[in-house]
């Protein structure tokens, strides 16, 4: 099996680990904090030099250090799960990151100081922005937000309006003053008076799903990048309104869906539980069936087997939450398109919700949900798809108390009872169910020699020859 790894992040030179992990944070996170056990996390593309990691940090704390090899979902979220299963009592996570903030484990993140052309980056911002008093506020990649303060200093006498973005691991303190953004570990205030939709967004980094979450929530603002790895800065082309009418095509499926599976892609970052208890109550009141879905990272083969599900929607951090489900039999949406297909209360208003702790009760975006509308009273609605009619109002809530019980009924005239499972009820209607035992119908055969070799290539078969 091959697989190939992203080249965004290059390992480590060998003679220069200690600056490039931060050994000397790092060991005094670990020594300040008291840990016995701490779990290092790496990307795949730096696992090659994880042993020599985990040496060195044992010698330097005489702590344990246990390697997290595969993560749970994706790389960029801190695994907890992985962690607990040895005990850790807090997580070193290496690599590119998500920023997202949890809750069980203390976190240090060390993002691999990737190098930077300081003086090239520069002449590029210049190409890109010749007028002096542009307003212009400077993103980062994770991995060069150690040469950010370089940066500043090379252009903030140029460019007074200038405005550099700081990395903020986990909430900051307090409560967002005026003209304060707070995204993506991402902290800066903008000071024109028409606020952020006034400044341009330069990004220091290479393509990849950062750089779309900040076009699609900031999509009113025009973007310009700088790749590290190739040297070239450009304007982005990325059309962001066809993005969003392919995401927003996305809502009026989500709209016509009867049952939706919500697929959990993340146990680490807070409030996904909150929110999965959010987005049932949603589904319920909205007259829909959803089913909760763990299946790790998704891919088109593990949600194929759900025929019955309409619709999926992803409960993951920030970069993961925008999956492209071209590839997929069903539809994968994120939270807050679920929330515009079936809350009548949020209205589109031009801005793009990524994280889904701006969902939550509390939070700069919450709509609370309408009281019910009967429905004899709820306006039509017609599908923009199917062309049919379809109902958009909201429910009644669920009683607390619970209604008389029809899952379970009367087995035979002995009075046995048996537990009737919508679920298994559909599985037995299917066609194929499956692998099955079928056991006592199978011949027993004597055990004969197979193969020899790899898939691949099997010693019996011959070479073909050119």
């Amino acid at each position: 099996l091959r697989r190939e790894l992203p080249a965004a992040v290059a390992a480590a030179p060998r003679g220069d680990l200690d600056s490039f992990y931060e050994m000397g944070r790092a060991a005094a996170f670990v020594r300040d904090g008291g840990f016995r056990k701490v779990a290092l996390q790496f990307p795949d593309e730096l696992l090659a030099d994880a042993v020599e990691v985990a040496a060195r940090m044992e010698a330097a704390t005489g702590a344990g250090m246990y390697v997290l090899g595969d993560t749970t979902y994706g790389s960029c979220c801190v695994d907890e799960v992985a962690a607990e299963h040895v005990g850790a009592e807090a997580v070193l996570h290496y690599g590119p990151a998500c920023l997202s903030p949890c809750r069980k484990l203390p976190v240090l993140h060390i993002f691999g100081q990737q190098p930077l052309d300081v003086g090239r980056c520069t002449e590029a911002f210049r190409e890109l922005y010749p007028e002096r008093q542009s307003h212009v506020v400077v993103l980062s990649d994770v991995v060069y937000a150690h040469a950010m303060g370089e940066l500043e200093q090379q252009l903030c006498p140029e460019y007074p309006n200038i405005i550099f973005s700081r990395l903020v691991c986990g909430d900051p303190p307090g409560p967002a003053v005026p003209g304060e953004e707070r995204k993506f570990g991402r902290q800066f205030s903008v000071k024109a008076a028409g606020g952020l939709q006034d400044y341009a967004m330069f990004y220091v980094g290479a393509e990849g799903l950062a750089l779309t979450s900040f076009m699609l929530t900031w999509n009113r603002c025009p973007f310009s990048s700088f790749n590290p790895i190739t040297g070239c800065g450009r304007r982005e082309t990325l059309n962001v309104n066809r993005a969003l009418m392919r995401r927003l095509y996305l809502v009026e499926r989500a709209r016509d869906a009867g049952v939706v599976g919500i697929l959990v892609g993340t146990l680490g970052v807070a409030g996904y539980l909150t929110l999965l208890q959010h987005l049932r109550e949603l589904l319920c009141r909205a007259g829909k069936r959803s089913y909760t879905l763990a299946v790790g990272k998704p891919n088109p083969a593990k949600l194929a087997n759900f025929l019955e599900v309409d619709v999926f929607v992803l409960v993951a951090c920030a970069q993961n939450s925008l999956l492209d489900s071209s590839d997929f039999y069903r539809p994968v949406v994120t939270p807050y398109e679920l929330e515009l297909a079936c809350n009548p209360a949020r209205e589109w208003t031009g801005n793009y919700l990524t994280d889904f702790r701006d969902l939550l009760p509390g939070a700069c975006a919450h709509v609370e949900l309408p009281l019910a509308v009967p429905a004899a009273e709820a306006v039509p609605d017609v599908s923009l798809i199917t062309g049919k009619m379809r109902a958009t109002h909201l429910c009644d809530p669920p009683t607390s108390q619970l209604p008389p019980s029809t899952a379970l009924a009367c087995r035979d005239q002995t009075r046995a009872l048996a537990e009737i499972s919508p679920a298994a009820s559909f599985l037995e209607s299917r066609s194929w169910r499956g692998l099955e035992q079928q056991l006592g119908q199978t011949p027993v055969s004597k055990a004969v020699q197979g193969r020899r070799g790899i898939a691949i290539a099997y010693e019996d078969e011959g070479c073909e020859q050119p």
